[in-house]
């Protein structure tokens, strides 16, 4: 193996695929760390096993992931379709654990091990087997996150906690059509085959279709599923450039950058939205993100003092000017991108206000109703592809905004009705 090309591999969790001078795979094994994990394989001495496998390896593909479970779900699919010679264990040994999906109306999505298997019904699928059961329930965990699934054995007379947590659907309490329900269970059988990438485009085009219908509630929750898929659970398929020593990092940052034509990378994201009923209890929000993620520790909340109408222009430039005063007398770091909820209104109404403080931070702003992205000095919207990363990270972080103000809302609605 070339000792140059492995110091080049990240130091991130993936897919490593050993192949032959044919190009035939021979192994295929999953790493929290690519680069630290294929080193071992040059370490000596190694079992008889092994140094007759490494005499044979030619070529190094690999597939950097987001995290190790991710990479044992990936590893899993590969070997199963690829078939490797010295991948045995992960071909028939069944005392590691698998995931199965019944075959029923609801089917039940779970994790069983051990040579005989002990199913609620019988499997429809199975995948694996998977080499950590630690990591497989950590994985499950996420996917769960995004198409929740039925998890009980029999199904129940009423609901159970994962359908008040939002972990299950609650066809035990008809809350979805059998038709629905398969719907998620296809779209978890394409994750565990390996297929992201098939997954999120599906999703998209069914996204648009339901957009083009008004059907707008539909077609946020599907938004919201690729967004998990895209950050949360992203394998990113790494062409033969990225063995030259090129990894790409994609969150959406490196696309907002360019797209907005900022000097640097957006690492710091700050958003701004008011809610108020009738003038009622008015509030504004700011959350921050950091590379992509929210920084809840840095999440803000206003209680409008200043502004006595209902006003949402000059509640945000009050919640804006509190937040940068303070980061002004504070020293504290700027944030590299503000983003408000709004369109050309709030936008300059920010913008003014910024420059009386004296601040030279760039704006937009993203209107709902089209999803326009708005920027100072220019007079028509910013267009970004639908299922564009950039776009993705602009709504998740506009959405999460919202949600805050709302919940603050509510808490002093709720606290004004229990004082009367």
């Amino acid at each position: 193996m070339d000792k140059e090309k492995i110091a080049r591999l990240p130091d991130a969790p993936g897919v490593y695929i050993f192949k032959d001078s044919r190009g035939s795979i021979l192994y295929i094994g999953k790493a929290s760390s690519l680069r630290k994990r294929v080193k071992y394989y040059l370490a000596r001495p190694l079992p008889r096993k092994l140094q007759i496998m490494v005499s044979k390896i030619s070529g190094l593909d690999y597939i950097v992931c987001a995290s190790e479970s991710e990479a044992m779900i990936k590893e899993a699919a590969l070997i199963r379709e690829k078939l490797p010679p010295y991948n045995s264990i992960g071909r028939d040994d069944k005392s590691f654990p698998i995931i199965y999906i019944t075959d029923e109306d609801f089917p039940v999505v779970g994790i069983a091990r051990g040579a005989r298997l002990k199913l609620p019904k019988p499997a429809l699928r199975l995948f694996g087997p998977y080499t950590e059961a630690g990591l497989l329930r950590e994985a499950l965990k996420v996917l769960r996150a995004i198409f929740s699934f039925r998890s009980c054995r029999r199904m129940p007379r009423k609901s159970c906690l994962y359908y008040r947590l939002g972990s299950c659907p609650g066809p035990c309490v008809r809350k979805i059509s059998r038709k629905q329900y398969w719907e998620g269970i296809k779209n978890i059988i394409m994750f565990l085959e390996g297929r992201r990438n098939d997954l999120i485009n599906k999703l998209t085009a069914r996204m648009h279709k339901l957009s083009a219908q008004r059907r707008f509630e539909a077609a946020a929750l599907l938004r919201n599923q690729i967004q998990a898929l895209s950050s949360i659970v992203h394998p990113l398929a790494v062409p033969p450039a990225v063995l030259r020593g090129r990894v790409f990092k994609d969150n959406g940052l490196s696309e907002l950058k360019k797209a907005l034509a900022l000097t640097r990378l957006p690492k710091i994201i700050e958003a701004f939205d008011v809610s108020n009923i009738s003038g009622s209890e008015a509030v504004a929000s700011m959350v921050s993100f950091y590379e992509g993620r929210p920084n809840k520790s840095n999440y803000r909340r206003f209680r409008i003092k200043g502004v006595s109408q209902i006003n949402d222009l000059k509640m945000l430039q009050e919640a804006v000017a509190r937040r940068y005063c303070r980061v002004i007398s504070e020293h504290l770091r700027l944030t590299d991108l503000v983003v408000i909820d709004g369109g050309k209104g709030q936008l300059n109404a920010v913008c003014r206000q910024l420059s009386k403080l004296g601040l030279k931070i760039p704006v937009i702003s993203i209107a709902k109703r089209r999803e326009e992205i708005f920027i100072p000095g220019q007079s028509q919207p910013l267009e970004l592809e639908r299922d564009s990363p950039a776009l993705f990270l602009i709504q998740r972080i506009r959405d999460e905004s919202h949600r805050f103000a709302l919940a603050y809302h509510r808490i002093l609605r709720r606290k004004k009705i229990i004082g009367k």
